[in-house]
């Protein structure tokens, strides 16, 4: 099925469901302007997350999405909420897709799960998610361990993979969104670019960080533990040169400890705190709006598709 048809959007744009990103504002913004919005259930807490599907209902006049990272504690309390709110359309990640996946369909919701390899795509397929979500090695925050990148993953996956295939990692162009359909994803899922939105709820601290980093700024550490793509800040570089030294997985969570993201992305501390954010970052220098975002990304991709270059 086309995404479009699937989500009910203009666009095939899906925004990512951010940790201490997504909240309403920036979900409504997407879903209004034409692609798909998903609140970050991530970072909140139950009453937190009902509050916001509240808000985003009253904001968005199309649908939105709420994305559930499976390991997170309250999962099942997440779950039952999304449930009584109504919502019809989840994303689900770092986690077995099997778990939920039936239970949320026979509810009528839609069920998209995000992968990072074969293994997990063709286990996703076999759970009986509606799309998957396709994560290249360039992604930003939580990422897998393969290092597989977004052009190499998604003509893979389409070749195994008989459900739609959201390609995500290293895209903020329309451009980009063209390559990645060229090679066989039906959409796109977008992190970096609405990450700093205006609408984003992270804090300006970490946004201006965001369009200060250059090419090699970000880089995936923690694979033992919970692989992170993060800016190389001097939280960072403890992290890395307590890998380098053969630190086990317990030190390492102790030095994570608790609450460290948020300490970055919504509450602006740049040193101590994490700051994940992919590759493309590089590439993202300017606060807009979504509107904007998303206006530039559709013109930009069709003026791309409509270049003939002959070869011969």
């Amino acid at each position: 099925m086309n995404i479009c048809e699937l989500f009910d959007i203009k666009y095939p744009i899906i925004q990512g469901g951010m940790i201490w990103c997504s909240g309403w504002r920036l979900a409504s913004a997407v879903s209004n302007a034409g692609g798909l919005g998903l609140i970050g259930a991530g970072s909140m807490h139950p009453d937190v997350l009902r509050e916001h599907i509240h808000k985003c209902k009253r904001a968005a006049q199309k649908p939105f999405g709420v994305n559930v990272p499976l390991i997170y504690p309250q999962t099942d309390e997440i779950i039952q909420i999304i449930i009584d709110e109504g919502v019809k359309i989840v994303f689900t990640s770092a986690g077995n897709p099997a778990k939920y996946t039936s239970f949320l369909k026979e509810k009528g919701i839609t069920v998209v799960h995000v992968i990072a390899n074969k293994k997990f795509a063709l286990k996703a397929q076999q759970a009986g998610v509606d799309a998957i979500v396709a994560e290249g090695f360039e992604a930003g925050g939580h990422n897998g361990i393969e290092e597989t990148t977004t052009m190499v993953l998604i003509p893979m996956l389409r070749q195994i993979i008989d459900i739609p295939i959201i390609a995500a990692g290293g895209i903020a162009s329309g451009k980009a969104i063209c390559a990645a359909m060229t090679l066989g994803a039906d959409g796109v899922q977008i992190g970096s670019l609405f990450a700093v939105a205006e609408e984003s709820s992270a804090h300006g601290n970490f946004k201006q960080s965001v369009f200060d980093a250059g090419d090699g700024q970000t880089k995936l550490v923690l694979k033992s533990l919970v692989s992170v793509r993060l800016i190389k800040n001097e939280f960072f570089r403890k992290v890395a040169k307590a890998e380098s030294e053969g630190a086990s997985r317990a030190e390492l969570a102790g030095l994570l400890g608790k609450g460290r993201a948020k300490l970055g992305i919504f509450e602006g501390d740049t040193i101590n705190g994490e700051l994940e954010i992919g590759q493309v970052s590089a590439m993202i220098n300017e606060l807009k709006p979504v509107q904007r975002i998303i206006a530039e990304l559709v013109d930009d991709f069709n003026k791309t598709a409509l270049i003939k270059p002959y070869l011969i």
